[in-house]
């Protein structure tokens, strides 16, 4: 008998390497460049410019608006007002505009509008854009 003869190994196939695993790598090297480059760069420094109240004539604000004196006087269109008469003097009303100094306390005016009777409202500040040199 003759010897019996084994099968030939099968070429094995070439291994090919992930290539996930290097995008992964470039993706996260390109978040990390733009990472550290954007904070280097310089964004232009123009701040927040907060709004200015000046005196106008009461007819070219919206109705009903209430405005808040710095020494914390209240008038509602053009009348004066003491602050427990509020809610009063907004029955049947829905929206109050609020014209207040951009200085005054935030405080201050959530003291104001939270006043009992007037929770249905809806509160609406006013400002007014001052144009350069005027």
């Amino acid at each position: 008998m003759a010897p019996r003869r084994r099968p030939l190994p099968r070429p094995r196939e070439p291994i090919r390497p992930d290539v996930s695993l290097f995008i992964v790598n470039i993706v996260l090297l390109l978040i990390l460049f733009f990472l550290a480059t954007g904070s280097l760069v310089s964004t232009p420094d123009e701040g927040v410019r907060i709004s200015e109240t000046r005196d106008l004539p009461i007819d070219q604000l919206p109705k009903p608006v209430l405005i808040v004196e710095e020494d914390g006087r209240l008038t509602l269109d053009g009348a004066e007002l003491a602050v427990e008469g509020l809610p009063q003097a907004m029955v049947g009303h829905s929206v109050l505009h609020v014209l207040i100094d951009r200085t005054a306390p935030a405080l201050d005016l959530l003291k104001l509008v939270n006043r009992p009777g007037m929770e249905n409202l809806d509160i609406r500040l006013v400002t007014i854009h001052r144009r350069e040199g005027t």
